[in-house]
Order: C-alpha cells, then sequence, then structure tokens
C-alpha cells in the first residue's frame, strides 16, 4: 500500500531545487502532514525534504563526465529505487534530469507507484522517439511551456501546463527609467541589450558578428547605448576579447542581465532561455544562433521544431526574427535590429503579452492542482 503522507521526489541540480522548493512548500501548505524524501538541495530541504545524498552528486555535465561517474550514478539510482520501492510513496515527482529520473520513474511506475515529471524534455524539438519511453515513465508530464502540452496529449501523455516560474520572477523586476538610472544609462536615446551567450562557444562564434552589427548602429546613431551583460567574470573576459569595441557607449557588466533588459528598447541574443526572458520582460528582439561546422551538420538533421527561438516556438510561428548559422551575418542582423526599434517592435511588444498569458502565472499552485488531481484520480 502506498503511503498516504509520503512523496518522493528528486531534483539532480539547483535549477530543478528551486523549482521543487517551490512546489515542497505549496503541498506542505496544503498538507502539513505531508514527508518528502529523495534527493534535492538547499531549497527543497528548506521545505521538508529529507535528502537521501547531497544533491551535487548527480550534478554532472557534457558528455564524458557523466560517463566517468556512470558507477556512481547507476549506484545512487538503484539505491533511491530501493528506498521508495521499500517506502511506497504516494506519488515519485521526478523534476528535470530526465536521464537520470525518467529511467528511475519508469521503474517505480512499473511497480505500481504514481510518476510524475515536472520540466518536460525537449523531445518536441529533437529526438522524437524518446516521447515512447516517456509514455512508460510518468503518469503526468507538468510543462511549463503550451505547445508541449498540445505535444504530450497528441501522443496520449497525460499533461498539464503548469506555467512559469519565469513570470513571478520577472514581475518583482523595476520599471525602465528606475533600470536605467540603476546602470547610469541615460534616459533619452535608444539602448540595446546584446547577449551573445553564456557558453564559452556561443561567444566566440556570435562575438565577431555581434560587433559588426554594433559599429554599424553605434555609427548610425549617436545617442545609442549598447550593454552587453556577461554571465560571469570569466565570460566577461572572453566578450571583451571577441567584441574589442572602444566606444564610451559601449558597455559589458558583470551579471544583471534580466535588470538590463528591462533597460532596453531592443535586444540582440543568442536563441536560449533569455529569449523566453525578454519575451516575458516584452522587449523585441533579434535571435541568432551559430556553431561550429560539424557540430551544425549534426544537430540541424536532428532537430525537428522549424525555429529555435522559444517566443517563435510558442507562438508556431516567426513572431521575432531568427537568424541561424549562415544566415546570422552582420547585414541581416543590423537590419532586424533596426527594425525592432521601430514600429515592428511594436507589433512584436504586442505579440508577446499575448503569449505570455497564454502560459500563466501561479507555476506553484497550479503544479500542485494537477498533482492533486492525478493523486484524486487514483483514489476513486
Amino acid at each position: 500500500m502506498s503511503h498516504a503522507h509520503h512523496i518522493g521526489v528528486l531534483a539532480g541540480e539547483v535549477s530543478g531545487d528551486i523549482l521543487g522548493g517551490a512546489v515542497l512548500r505549496e503541498l506542505k501548505r496544503r498538507q502539513a502532514s505531508l514527508e518528502f524524501t529523495g534527493i534535492g538541495g538547499e531549497q527543497m530541504s528548506l521545505h521538508g525534504l529529507t535528502s537521501l545524498y547531497d544533491m551535487e552528486r548527480l550534478a554532472v555535465f557534457g558528455l564524458i563526465e557523466p560517463l566517468k561517474r556512470l558507477p556512481e550514478l547507476l549506484s545512487i539510482r538503484r539505491s533511491v529505487r530501493q528506498h521508495m520501492l521499500k517506502s511506497r510513496p504516494q506519488l515519485f515527482l521526478g523534476i528535470d534530469s530526465p536521464d537520470f529520473n525518467l529511467t528511475l520513474e519508469r521503474q517505480l511506475r512499473s511497480k505500481g507507484i504514481k510518476t510524475a515529471h515536472l520540466v518536460s524534455p525537449s523531445v518536441w524539438a529533437w529526438r522524437p522517439g524518446r516521447i515512447h519511453n516517456i509514455k512508460k515513465a510518468v503518469d503526468l508530464m507538468l510543462c511549463l511551456l503550451p505547445f508541449e502540452c498540445d505535444f504530450y496529449e497528441r501522443h496520449g501523455v497525460k499533461a498539464a501546463l503548469v506555467g512559469h516560474p519565469l513570470i513571478e520572477e520577472l514581475s518583482a523586476l523595476p520599471d525602465q527609467g528606475t533600470a536605467r538610472n540603476y546602470l547610469r544609462l541615460p534616459e533619452a536615446g535608444q539602448v540595446l541589450v546584446c547577449m551573445p551567450g553564456s557558453r564559452a562557444s556561443e561567444i566566440e562564434h556570435l562575438g565577431p558578428v555581434f560587433t559588426q552589427v554594433i559599429m554599424r548602429l553605434l555609427a548610425s546613431d549617436r545617442q545609442m547605448r549598447v550593454v552587453v551583460p556577461a554571465a560571469s567574470l570569466e565570460r566577461m573576459e572572453q566578450i571583451r576579447h571577441f567584441m574589442p569595441i572602444e566606444d564610451d557607449r559601449f558597455s559589458v557588466i558583470e551579471g544583471q542581465s534580466r535588470l538590463a533588459m528591462v533597460a532596453a528598447d531592443a535586444i540582440l541574443c543568442a536563441s536560449g532561455t533569455s529569449t523566453l526572458e525578454a519575451m516575458l520582460i516584452g522587449r523585441p528582439m533579434t535571435i541568432a544562433y551559430r556553431m561550429g561546422w560539424l557540430s551544425w551538420q549534426i544537430l540541424s538533421r536532428m532537430v525537428t521544431s522549424p525555429y529555435v527561438g522559444l517566443p517563435n516556438v510558442i507562438a508556431g510561428q516567426a513572431v521575432a526574427p531568427e537568424f541561424l548559422q549562415g544566415d546570422a551575418t552582420p547585414e541581416n542582423l543590423y537590419r532586424a535590429v533596426l527594425q525592432s526599434f521601430s514600429s515592428a517592435g511594436d507589433g512584436q511588444r504586442q505579440r508577446f503579452v499575448e503569449l505570455s498569458e497564454r502560459i500563466g502565472s501561479d507555476f506553484a499552485v497550479r503544479s500542485v492542482d494537477a498533482i492533486e488531481e492525478l493523486l484524486s484520480d487514483v483514489d476513486r
């Protein structure tokens, strides 16, 4: 028999721990007697999780590191599975870390334990065959974005749209004037925020192209300011190397990317999470991406989505212009950025409001509503 006051939960990295902390807090608010065991970090522990292992032991990235650590990772997963099969939780919730969690969820579900997974893998974009394993692994997929929900329902997997936690986070940001004042930017004149990516390879490929775009923009508008937020001091030095622009109106800052986006009139960015943040903040953007030739040849054959920028994926059409690989030329990007400062940018802003409403807020409340509905189906 499942333990009615016990929920198993596992997050393998910091981002998942933050999401899990919000969900556990809401679960505990509704049922104070709930107990949580599994693996998580500081946020989940704060809301009652008894962690069987240090979450840092699961935080491996890249292709080689997981292979080196494979015996330890398999041992941890085996131990967690044994714990869950012995304690029989009412539900097991896997949070992100799909390579680790989905196998564990499939094993537990085959033994009669209900499973839910929070944060969909990008199965809609590449390796769509994974849907067959997901179908075996989860009773419920908790989706942050609407097109994910549609994908799962088409494939016969129960899914719930729970909104995106970024919406609440970004609502705490100041207005544009305050953001400009904090970043010491003038109130008058156009501000472009340039985001060439948070990875070294992204900056290496996009930095020189973005530099040419910025130089043309600065030459065409004497009042324009350009701000480049860097994810770390290391990325800051790399940006200065690949974008060696000597102009008082150009600045590279450490962190504060969201504040910079609020201060901006338009954004030039690499494809990634920043496109979703820019959409939710409501700033028109131009999206670009470049990678090494061989990587592009491989990846472009694996990806099934016609778009890479999340606003476009959500809308199912090109709301924001995006230029990939050979199309990401200085000329194309320059023209698109200029248009984003005009009425075309106003059109993006209007669509972004609609798309943000389609996603919705109240992430933790909606997640727990969906979990409770799944559990009530079991009880009936």
